[in-house]
């Protein structure tokens, strides 16, 4: 995988982020291995051309794909040991890169994490959930104005029922759908600009 390492430079360089989300500014990031950390675009290291990245040690501040304060600036991390595909581990980059535009945006909705630790995980919720979901799901494929509206109907009693029963975590969910959405959908965008399936299967 170290070999995507330059592809990656290239394409996030090349890649117009405004198609993917207007406005869409790059943070730092770090792509990494259980042994090095390639580190890309961060305002305290330089790199000389023709390498495009600062390679690190690997240390325990680098786990999972998520976006960490590195050095007092915004950084994107991505694991490439969890990806096979190139376009998995550049859809992911993507979308992490977008949780620190946001971060840089001033974003305020960040959900409660130690509140997603309790979460009611119950039979109902998860249930009610994935009925909630596809009755959205349903209405965004839909053509039929009717039916469309019977769809969204639906998903907005679920929603309902499902608030009384959970309370506050149902703001928790929304601040969830509010910041992962976005970073979903630009991933969702890179994935298809890279992969060799067409778009309808994306």
């Amino acid at each position: 995988m170290p070999h995507h390492l330059n592809r990656m430079a290239e394409d996030l360089v090349k890649a117009k982020m405004e198609n993917y989300w207007p406005g869409f500014e790059l943070v730092a990031y770090a792509i990494y291995d259980k042994s090095n950390v390639y580190l890309f675009n961060h305002p305290k290291f330089s790199n000389n051309p023709p390498c495009t990245y600062h390679i690190l040690k690997w240390d325990t501040e680098f786990a999972a794909d998520t976006i960490i304060m590195y050095e007092e600036y915004p950084t994107a991390i991505v694991n490439m040991d969890h990806y096979k595909e190139y376009e998995d581990l550049f859809s992911i980059a993507v979308h992490e890169l977008f949780h620190g535009y946001q971060y840089i945006k001033d974003e305020k909705r960040f959900p409660d994490e130690m509140l997603g630790i309790t979460y009611p995980l119950s039979k109902e919720n998860v249930e009610l959930r994935n009925q909630e979901r596809t009755n959205l799901y349903c209405a965004m494929l839909e053509n039929d104005l009717i039916k469309k509206k019977q769809y969204l109907n639906a998903f907005i009693a679920l929603r309902e029922k499902r608030a009384a029963k959970i309370e506050e975590y149902l703001t928790y969910e929304n601040l969830i759908e509010t910041i992962e959405g976005p970073a979903w959908y630009v991933e969702l965008k890179a994935y298809s600009e890279k992969s060799p399936l067409d778009y309808d299967s994306v």
